[in-house]
């Protein structure tokens, strides 16, 4: 049950480009979060409804959130430790907007995440009003942090970190789940963008 909806869309009970990216680095994250921030964009919560109408993953649906979190570090909306800040924060906001998304494994996270991941997700659809004092506490915190963390080569140490972690086997799974669910157009678009990569790189 999605908490903010918009009009018009059908939202069921039930990653494409940097939201894969993102969602890759995702599991192992959520140390450092930052919570009571302001509630996430229209947006953001019209593309995770769209890739929930498409019945992709809730991890997908989150991942929008994550980006739109990426991009407020990017624009000067706030700034963040790390990444992972930044990652933990659009997570938290997905889950409390109703991304049925699950606390991470045990053993992937400290406990005091899980148990965070869990008041995120049974907040999803309360009415409960908001604290302004602590929103704008939280905020200006992050405003004091750095506008460097969400940069390219940052985010690229981190899914780079990330991906070593994963291992060979649960990398192979990832690639060939994405191979499934991205289409003909998304393939081509990443076989385009794998081809850049290269070239800028030799």
């Amino acid at each position: 049950m999605w908490k903010y909806s918009l009009p018009g869309l059908k939202i069921p009970h039930k990653p494409y480009g940097l939201v894969q990216v993102l969602w890759s680095m995702c599991s192992e994250v959520e140390e450092e979060k930052g919570s009571h921030m302001p509630t996430p964009t229209d947006d953001a919560i019209e593309r995770a409804q769209r890739d929930a109408e498409q019945g992709k993953s809730p991890s997908t649906q989150a991942g929008e959130f994550v980006r739109e979190e990426i991009h407020h570090v990017r624009e000067g909306v706030h700034g963040a430790r790390s990444v992972k800040q930044a990652i933990a924060i659009g997570l938290s906001k997905a889950r409390r907007a109703g991304v049925e998304l699950p606390p991470p494994q045990k053993g992937k996270a400290s406990d005091e995440v899980r148990r965070q991941a869990g008041r995120d997700l049974a907040k999803a659809g309360l009415r409960a009003k908001h604290s302004r004092k602590r929103s704008r506490a939280t905020l200006g915190a992050l405003q004091k942090e750095s506008y460097q963390t969400a940069s390219r080569s940052a985010l690229s140490s981190q899914a780079r970190s990330s991906s070593r972690k994963r291992g060979p086997a649960e990398r192979h799974r990832a690639s060939m789940k994405a191979v499934r669910t991205k289409g003909p157009q998304g393939l081509r678009r990443a076989a385009r963008k794998a081809a850049r990569t290269r070239r800028r790189t030799a």
